[in-house]
């Protein structure tokens, strides 16, 4: 699995947001254990910045990181529904077929590879929209195909959430 960015994270708790509502995505996510206090979380951005700092950005396995997760598979399952989801196993084998060993890309097989993910990334937007359709694709891409979706873009320019900004304003970037 890929890890991601601030900015990619922010998007998909962004997405979690825009589907179930501010008040309900921050309850759910609590009621999981993700966080014991709902202070100050009045805004996607802050519910972001919140989650992306206990979970290590998904890389711990932690409880905020099985409440997103948790959450993420639900609003999935709701947007996709059991034929929609088959679909999408369906190419994503063609995706898997392309990796070689420790999950590179197969040699030659790079074509194939970006057609499949097309295809997969067409399939999914037609469902749940263009940024969930990113964001899951990096949720569940290896790292060599992540570098690869990244390279395509999609994600918006500029920090989505506060830590984000820190770490620009730390490096001197500006955006």
């Amino acid at each position: 699995m890929a890890i991601l960015t601030a900015r990619e994270f922010g998007r998909a708790v962004e997405a979690l947001v825009d589907h179930n509502g501010l008040e309900r995505t921050r309850d759910r996510l609590a009621s999981l254990g993700a966080f014991q206090q709902r202070r100050g979380l009045n805004s996607a951005a802050a519910l972001a910045d919140r989650l992306f700092r206990l979970s290590g950005g998904l890389r711990l396995q932690t409880r905020p990181t099985v409440a997103f997760s948790a959450l993420w598979g639900e609003m999935l399952r709701a947007k996709l529904g059991e034929e929609g989801e088959r679909r999408l196993e369906g190419i994503a084998d063609k995706v898997n077929s392309c990796l070689g060993p420790k999950d590179t890309i197969a040699d030659g097989r790079e074509a194939e590879l970006d057609a499949a993910l097309a295809e997969y990334r067409e399939a999914l937007a037609a469902q749940a929209g263009a940024d969930v359709a990113l964001c899951d694709m990096l949720l569940k891409a290896v790292p060599a195909v992540a570098d690869r979706l990244r390279a395509g873009g999609g994600i918006a320019e500029g920090p989505s959430t506060a830590v984000e900004a820190e770490a620009a304003s730390d490096s001197g970037e500006v955006s």
